[in-house]
């Protein structure tokens, strides 16, 4: 009778499965995955408690922080699901729409007030490098931060790959008596950090205008109209992140300490907008120059064509006429004829060739 032996202690009836198991494991290896999302798998980039302008030592958890009195929490999530946001706000109490509106991205600049907390939405840029602007290149690539800001909490939700908050917060830890300000302390610099991406974004796009514009006038070949498109394509997604938010700017009450502070930001973002503006005029003018150096090609063109056609109806004028089966037609009868023919067609095409050439058709 067949028996099962024992190896190492265990059956080998236990051993086979769990070798057959990672033998398939080894022919389908896991996917990678990131190791923030392995140590966030709750979308938790970063969450501290921050007290007399100072971060606290040690591993802050949402649910079980104790936020002593004057400081606040600074929770940082990054594209949370739905079941986190459940709970962070549960641990806030925050309002139900506030985790719907939080889940999903592509919000437009605002600013609401539900109850006791501030929801602020700011659009965040970025410039994409790129070797040379085609008519499908990346130019700016944009997401969104919320904020939601309470009396001893500010919660950061950003959406998509531009806008890192870990620079602010090392800056702002850097900043002690900003920090004692309390949570519109980070919101100001967020907002300061993001009126300065507009404004790093608008210079790097300018340079890609002034490109097509010695592209445009060099000599060489200009650049296509198609390139143009694109980037008034990605202007209008830059424009849709940074002019809307003058309003919120305008309408968020933060404590009367911070009031300078946030005016600096809307000068900022004043400028920015100012010089975004500025660009749709630029390429407005850049394509119009464009397009009429492509009608002025078009018309060229079309000289030439007509140029060529008129030299190449004279033979064909002539090949037809003495085509037609008649028999009394002058210089059939003379040894003469085709050569008087063909020199007569020659200087004809020779003669209008040197009218064209002069007149700048040919």
């Amino acid at each position: 009778m067949f028996r099962w032996r024992r190896h190492g202690g265990k059956p080998v009836a236990e051993i086979i499965p769990r070798a057959l198991g990672r033998l398939i494991e080894g022919l389908h290896p896991r996917p990678h995955v990131p190791e923030q999302r392995r140590r966030n798998p709750d979308a938790v980039v970063d969450c501290a408690v921050y007290a007399a302008g100072a971060r606290k030592p040690g591993t802050v958890h949402y649910g079980n922080a104790r936020i002593p009195r004057g400081g606040f929490l600074w929770l940082g999530l990054h594209e949370p699901d739905r079941a986190t946001m459940r709970e962070v706000a549960q641990a806030f109490g925050l309002h139900e729409l506030v985790v719907e509106q939080a889940v999903d991205g592509g919000h437009r600049p605002g600013v609401e007030v539900i109850g006791e907390v501030t929801r602020l939405v700011l659009r965040t840029a970025r410039y994409v490098e790129h070797d040379q602007l085609t008519a499908t290149s990346e130019v700016v690539d944009t997401g969104d931060i919320t904020l939601l800001i309470g009396p001893a909490f500010v919660i950061t939700v950003r959406h998509g790959a531009a806008g890192a908050l870990w620079g602010v917060r090392k800056e702002m830890e850097k900043r002690p008596a900003l920090l004692r300000h309390g949570p519109w302390s980070v919101a100001y610099a967020i907002a300061g950090r993001m009126v300065d991406d507009y404004l790093s974004v608008s210079a790097d796009v300018e340079r890609d205008l002034e490109r097509l514009e010695e592209e445009t006038f060099e000599a060489r070949r200009s650049a296509e109209v198609a390139h143009f498109y694109q980037l008034k394509r990605e202007m209008v997604e830059l424009k849709r992140a940074v002019l809307p938010l003058a309003d919120p700017l305008a309408l968020i009450t933060p404590p009367s300490a911070l009031q300078p502070y946030f005016v600096d930001v809307r000068g900022r973002l004043a400028r920015a907008v100012d010089r975004i503006n500025g660009f749709d005029n630029l390429i407005d003018s850049v394509l119009q120059a464009r397009l009429t150096q492509v009608t002025m090609a078009q018309n060229d063109d079309m000289r030439m064509i007509a140029a060529w056609a008129a030299i190449a109806a004279v033979p064909t004028v002539g090949a037809g006429i003495y085509g037609m089966n008649f028999a009394n037609m002058p210089g059939l009868s003379s040894p003469y004829g085709f050569s008087v023919t063909i020199a007569l067609i020659v200087l004809a095409c020779g003669g209008l060739y040197w009218r064209f050439k002069r007149a700048g058709w040919l």
